[in-house]
């Protein structure tokens, strides 16, 4: 494999450890609405596009007769849509607020570019909710070569749009020999697998931890090692042809299977 183009995804891969920007986001709009959802319900749609995120948590029976029983009336389109306009200034904050570099996040850029690589980025952000966050991720270090945003591509993952929309930019192509998609999301990893590239999931400081920095390193030695492995698991199960704990351990882990 020649590397030419690595793709990256965003919350729980390059910012935000633990990925818990999308999840307070999401859990202050909908309490605005009396209801209240839980953090596994969240994520088990994370790296969703955000408006695809919103429906599949209106499709939850549990959230569903929630909102009955807040509003007295089952939930409308007009109420999801309603949800998801209140979403985009609410994750923009969420995300600006949690957009802290993952620890070697700089470096792997660095690293990359000194080898060659292009660098890309696709997310379940639409371009508002995603713009104060490339601002501060370029103030801290990184700055991708192109980002796609959900609403750019025909259609949100797990489909491989954003992906090849990201490749006609960098002049990269085929997927299949050339490129590498790093996410910390079972669904980004099959949009990966769909887009024909080599796929690296990220454990440690993604969905599956679900854990800030502080909290995961705090962790008993015995207790982080279970969730890690289930988080790995989780990952392996999406399709992901490499399982590594954050993206400081990325730019070791293509050296040592000769791609960069």
């Amino acid at each position: 494999m020649k590397l030419k183009a690595v793709i990256f995804d965003w919350a729980g891969t390059m910012v935000d450890f633990g990925s818990l920007a999308p999840v307070l986001a999401m859990r202050d709009v909908f309490a605005a609405e009396g209801v209240a959802l839980e953090d596994h319900e969240i994520r088990a749609g994370m790296g969703l596009a955000k408006r695809d995120h919103v429906a599949e948590l209106f499709a939850l029976a549990r959230v569903q007769m929630a909102w009955l029983s807040s509003k007295g009336s089952h939930a409308t389109i007009t109420d999801e849509e309603r949800l998801f306009t209140a979403l985009e200034p609410a994750m923009a904050a969420a995300g600006l607020a949690r957009a802290t570099l993952i620890p070697g996040a700089a470096h792997a850029a660095s690293a990359l570019r000194t080898a060659g690589v292009r660098i890309g980025s696709t997310t379940g952000y639409t371009r508002e909710m995603l713009k104060p966050i490339l601002q501060r991720a370029a103030e801290l270090g990184y700055s991708p070569d192109v980002a796609v945003c959900a609403g750019e591509a025909m259609r949100g993952r797990p489909a491989p749009f954003m992906i090849w929309r990201a490749l006609e930019v960098l002049d990269v192509w085929p997927a299949r020999d050339d490129v590498v998609k790093v996410d910390d999301a079972p669904v980004g990893i099959q949009e990966g697998k769909n887009a024909g590239c080599f796929t690296i999931g990220v454990a440690a400081s993604g969905n599956g931890m679900g854990l800030d920095l502080s909290t995961y390193q705090a962790l008993p030695e015995a207790v982080r090692r279970a969730k890690l492995h289930m988080a790995r698991e989780e990952l392996v199960a999406a399709g992901a042809d490499l399982v590594i704990d954050s993206v400081a351990d990325l730019c070791p882990a293509l050296s040592a299977r000769g791609m960069m």
